[in-house]
Protein backbone atom coordinates (compact mmCIF):
# COMPACT_ATOMS: atom_id res chain seq x y z
CA UNK A 1 0.00 0.00 0.00
CA UNK A 2 1.11 3.65 -1.16
CA UNK A 3 0.98 6.54 1.66
CA UNK A 4 1.63 10.09 0.53
CA UNK A 5 1.16 12.80 3.19
CA UNK A 6 1.16 16.65 2.18
CA UNK A 7 2.27 19.12 4.50
CA UNK A 8 2.92 17.46 7.22
CA UNK A 9 4.52 17.96 10.46
CA UNK A 10 5.09 15.74 13.93
CA UNK A 11 1.35 16.19 14.69
CA UNK A 12 -0.73 16.06 11.62
CA UNK A 13 -0.53 16.24 7.88
CA UNK A 14 -2.78 18.55 5.94
CA UNK A 15 -3.80 15.85 3.26
CA UNK A 16 -3.05 12.15 2.58
CA UNK A 17 -3.42 9.67 -0.18
CA UNK A 18 -3.82 6.08 0.25
CA UNK A 19 -5.56 3.30 -1.78
CA UNK A 20 -7.74 5.48 -3.90
CA UNK A 21 -8.65 8.20 -1.28
CA UNK A 22 -7.78 11.38 0.05
CA UNK A 23 -7.77 12.32 3.32
CA UNK A 24 -8.06 15.85 4.31
CA UNK A 25 -7.38 17.25 8.21
CA UNK A 26 -9.87 19.57 9.54
CA UNK A 27 -9.22 22.97 7.45
CA UNK A 28 -10.10 26.07 9.48
CA UNK A 29 -10.25 29.39 7.95
CA UNK A 30 -6.48 31.52 7.35
CA UNK A 31 -8.56 34.78 8.11
CA UNK A 32 -10.48 35.13 11.44
CA UNK A 33 -12.08 38.40 11.15
CA UNK A 34 -14.48 37.66 8.72
CA UNK A 35 -18.06 36.39 9.06
CA UNK A 36 -19.23 32.15 8.40
CA UNK A 37 -19.75 32.70 5.03
CA UNK A 38 -16.67 34.26 4.13
CA UNK A 39 -14.67 31.84 6.62
CA UNK A 40 -16.78 28.76 4.43
CA UNK A 41 -15.11 30.56 1.06
CA UNK A 42 -11.72 30.63 2.48
CA UNK A 43 -11.42 26.96 4.04
CA UNK A 44 -13.05 25.86 0.66
CA UNK A 45 -10.53 27.48 -1.66
CA UNK A 46 -7.67 25.68 0.48
CA UNK A 47 -9.42 22.03 0.18
CA UNK A 48 -9.83 22.81 -4.22
CA UNK A 49 -5.27 23.34 -3.72
CA UNK A 50 -5.55 20.43 -1.38
CA UNK A 51 -7.55 17.95 -3.87
CA UNK A 52 -5.48 19.45 -6.93
CA UNK A 53 -2.36 18.47 -5.52
CA UNK A 54 -3.11 14.91 -6.07
CA UNK A 55 -4.99 15.38 -9.13
CA UNK A 56 -8.23 15.42 -7.37
CA UNK A 57 -11.21 17.79 -7.02
CA UNK A 58 -14.39 18.35 -5.10
CA UNK A 59 -16.70 16.31 -7.91
CA UNK A 60 -15.17 13.43 -6.42
CA UNK A 61 -15.72 14.15 -2.67
CA UNK A 62 -17.26 11.23 -0.85
CA UNK A 63 -17.97 12.58 2.85
CA UNK A 64 -17.90 15.45 4.83
CA UNK A 65 -18.22 16.93 8.24
CA UNK A 66 -18.32 21.04 9.02
CA UNK A 67 -17.83 21.49 12.36
CA UNK A 68 -20.03 25.25 13.38
CA UNK A 69 -19.70 26.99 16.82
CA UNK A 70 -22.83 28.61 16.54
CA UNK A 71 -26.14 27.25 14.57
CA UNK A 72 -27.00 30.81 14.03
CA UNK A 73 -24.40 30.27 11.37
CA UNK A 74 -25.88 27.73 9.63
CA UNK A 75 -27.22 29.54 6.82
CA UNK A 76 -24.71 31.46 6.18
CA UNK A 77 -22.21 28.91 6.32
CA UNK A 78 -24.27 26.96 3.54
CA UNK A 79 -24.30 29.67 1.45
CA UNK A 80 -21.07 29.30 0.28
CA UNK A 81 -21.08 25.28 0.38
CA UNK A 82 -24.41 25.42 -2.09
CA UNK A 83 -22.14 28.37 -4.10
CA UNK A 84 -19.23 25.91 -4.05
CA UNK A 85 -20.51 22.03 -4.83
CA UNK A 86 -21.10 21.28 -8.17
CA UNK A 87 -24.97 20.50 -8.92
CA UNK A 88 -25.09 16.34 -8.39
CA UNK A 89 -21.35 16.32 -6.56
CA UNK A 90 -23.13 16.52 -2.96
CA UNK A 91 -20.69 14.02 -0.54
CA UNK A 92 -22.39 12.20 2.20
CA UNK A 93 -22.32 14.82 4.96
CA UNK A 94 -22.87 16.04 8.55
CA UNK A 95 -22.95 19.32 10.56
CA UNK A 96 -22.10 19.67 14.05
CA UNK A 97 -22.01 22.55 16.44
CA UNK A 98 -19.33 22.26 18.51
CA UNK A 99 -16.46 24.54 20.33
CA UNK A 100 -12.98 24.99 18.19
CA UNK A 101 -9.82 24.95 19.05
CA UNK A 102 -9.33 28.71 18.20
CA UNK A 103 -12.45 30.92 19.12
CA UNK A 104 -11.95 33.35 16.26
CA UNK A 105 -12.66 30.37 14.15
CA UNK A 106 -16.50 29.93 13.45
CA UNK A 107 -16.21 26.91 10.96
CA UNK A 108 -14.07 23.69 10.89
CA UNK A 109 -14.39 21.21 7.61
CA UNK A 110 -12.84 17.48 7.59
CA UNK A 111 -13.45 16.28 3.75
CA UNK A 112 -12.08 13.03 1.84
CA UNK A 113 -12.75 12.09 -1.53
CA UNK A 114 -11.02 9.72 -4.16
CA UNK A 115 -8.15 10.50 -6.08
Amino acid sequence: MSIQRHITNHRLSEAVQANGFIFLAGQVPTITVQDAEAQTADILRQVDELLAHFGSDKTKLVEATLFITDLANFDAMNRAWDAWIPEGHAPARACVQAQLANPEWLVEIKLSAVA
